[in-house]
């Protein structure tokens, strides 16, 4: 009862009593304590509000108009703006930035300044350093050098390993072979880069060099979309047709390298420019071998032997003929595969009213 009528006593204090009931004297501090302290977060509409702080020894650059601390740079112009006022705060700044650009990784790393790139198509990636390249080095320095100069040049072949010894000249003869070839870049270095794998699988021992890096660039090239035959890569190396083969299987076998067969159509690029013919014939060419494809003409038939005929037709329908001589001596078919293939799709697609027409 004493209780219910202390509870009544309190809803009829008047409004003033009220404000002036002192509150006690550890809420006061307590209060006084978060009012002075700096709140590290705030939530604000739902959005996290973070206040960093400057470390001790940092310098913040502030506006001396506004106070603010948010700017932006004109590198064109070489000036730092205050982005709330506007106010230039510093100009004619250096650009340490470089001069030129570039839009991929592979730019970047060909243009900087730190040194070459690495690369595969040198024994040593490109980050090791040679003493003089051949004998007539020797005579650039004075005569009392000479000697130091001879000693340094012996003792750095010396120190070199067997591997970069075996590198060294299988990158050299892989050089001259790309070049005959006219391969792009791209070949030469996923070549050089599965030799040297080779090399560290023990591939290599026992084996020609020559035949291990010619059934590699047949690989890579025909994986890349660019081909060559193998009369072309045996013509390059001096290697047997016959033993490129062999050790295309090999290789193929212990690198675990899965090569599709060639398609007809990455062919006729260059067997066109070998034998001048326009644009529009490779063109027509390559809609040629598209429709046996579809038609299921190809299976079986040898993708240079169709591309031989596909450009011989084409080179008829277009009015830039050239006899099947012509045409077999630049793809290394015989006449009688062209003849052969040329009679299969002229058939089968439908085009022999057509090439009688413009042969005669």
């Amino acid at each position: 009862m004493d209780d219910q009528r202390q509870d009544h006593a309190q809803e009829n204090i008047p409004r003033r009593q009220i404000d002036d009931y002192d509150i006690p004297e550890e809420w006061k501090q307590e209060e006084e304590q978060e009012e002075t302290e700096t709140p590290e977060e705030t939530q604000e509409e739902g959005y996290e509000v973070v206040q960093e702080e400057a470390e001790e020894g940092d310098t913040v650059l502030t506006c001396p108009e506004c106070g603010a601390q948010r700017f932006e740079e004109d590198s064109a112009k070489g000036e730092l703006i205050c982005i709330e006022c506007g106010t230039v705060i510093d100009e004619d700044r250096i650009d340490e930035s470089a001069e030129w650009r570039a839009f991929n990784a592979e730019e970047k790393e060909k243009k900087a300044r730190a040194g070459q790139p690495l690369t595969y198509t040198k024994h040593d990636m490109g980050m090791s350093t040679e003493i003089g390249k051949g004998s007539g080095e020797l005579y650039k320095v004075s005569g009392n050098k000479r000697a130091q100069y001879y000693r340094l040049r012996k003792w750095h072949k010396r120190l070199t390993k067997s591997k970069d010894r075996n590198l060294g000249f299988a990158l050299s003869e892989l050089n001259s072979m790309i070049s005959n070839l006219n391969l792009p870049e791209s070949v030469h270095e996923e070549t050089a880069r599965l030799y040297e794998k080779a090399v560290d699988q023990g591939l290599v021992r026992g084996r020609s060099m020559e035949s291990i890096i010619s059934a590699l660039i047949y690989i890579v090239a025909r994986k890349q979309g660019t081909p060559r035959t193998l009369d072309e890569i045996s013509d390059a190396s001096g290697i047997e047709k016959r033993e490129i083969g062999r050790a295309y299987r090999y290789v193929a076998r212990e690198l675990g390298l899965r090569i599709l067969p060639a398609k007809p159509q990455d062919y006729v690029p260059r067997f066109a420019g070998k034998l001048q013919l326009s644009g529009e014939v490779q063109a027509r060419a390559r809609n040629i071998l598209k429709e046996a494809r579809e038609r299921d003409l190809l299976s079986g038939r040898g993708p240079t032997g169709l591309a031989a005929a596909a450009l011989y037709i084409a080179a008829v329908l277009e009015g830039e003929k050239r006899t099947q001589r012509e045409v077999a001596d630049v793809v290394g078919v015989t006449e009688v595969t062209i003849r052969n293939r040329y009679k299969e799709l002229a058939e089968k697609l439908g085009l022999e009213d057509e090439l009688e027409e413009k042969s005669n």
